[in-house]
């Protein structure tokens, strides 16, 4: 039996950081199918295991927890599996980090979706990722990271907010290569912390049997075949 039910669209977005976290630890874990999920939504929330809008929804099987909430089920996992820093300024500066990427899916799905993407309305967003990325140079820097070497708090392993920067910009970069330069330009020292905990061999297996299960989806929707229309036609940014 596994570890954990994980509760997910086959799609490698936001769940992907709750897959990376368990992978990442060496847990197991059964994804239930999008009829099973949407049958769950469709519950009164006194009948969920938790009450939840979407998914991700995670429930460790040896405690009967459920939790949703990308961000609540990176820190419990980080947590309860050895992934966080021992001391209160680290565990309130990663779930910093893990809030930063949530806040960062959302503006790149414009809200989930809210509104569709243009060029004009992509070229007006640019900068406004970029600053996001530097963000993340910045939390790096200040705690001694370099491309090489280093982790984004400065600890001796990578834990919750590493594994949750690299999924956030190598899964977004390897299916949009504009912003996977965007990240190589404006943030050197966070593009090296993102490929070398992307190599990781419990992570680098997830990303492959991700290919393989998702292909280049990422999002999914209306609002990732804007995103491709403007970041991968032929006269976009590459």
């Amino acid at each position: 039996m596994s570890d954990y039910e994980f509760y997910y669209w086959p799609l490698p977005f936001r769940g992907q950081f709750i897959r990376a976290l368990l992978a990442h630890a060496g847990k197991s874990w059964d994804e239930h199918g999008t009829g099973e999920i949407e049958a769950l939504m469709q519950l009164d929330p006194t009948d969920q295991p938790i009450a939840f809008m979407g998914p991700p929804v995670l429930v460790e099987r040896a405690t009967g927890l459920a939790l949703s909430q990308m961000p609540a089920i990176a820190i419990y996992l980080g947590e309860s599996l050895g992934l966080i820093a021992d001391d209160p300024a680290r565990r309130a500066l990663t779930a910093k980090v893990v809030n930063d990427a949530n806040d960062v899916l959302d503006e790149v799905t414009l809200d989930g979706g809210r509104q569709m993407w243009t060029r004009e309305r992509w070229e007006a967003f640019i900068p406004r990722l970029v600053h996001w990325m530097r963000i993340g140079e910045a939390m790096g820097r200040r705690h001694g990271l370099t491309a090489e070497r280093g982790t984004l708090l400065g600890t001796p392993e990578p834990g919750v907010a590493d594994i949750v920067t690299s999924t956030l910009w190598c899964t977004m970069g390897e299916r949009f290569p504009a912003i996977k330069a965007l990240l190589e330009e404006n943030a050197p020292q966070l593009a090296g912390l993102t490929r070398r905990v992307a190599a990781i061999p419990a992570l680098a297996t997830l990303r492959e049997r991700s290919r393989q299960l998702y292909g280049d989806a990422y999002c999914g929707g209306e609002i990732e075949k804007s995103l491709r229309q403007v970041l991968l036609a032929p006269t976009g940014r590459s």
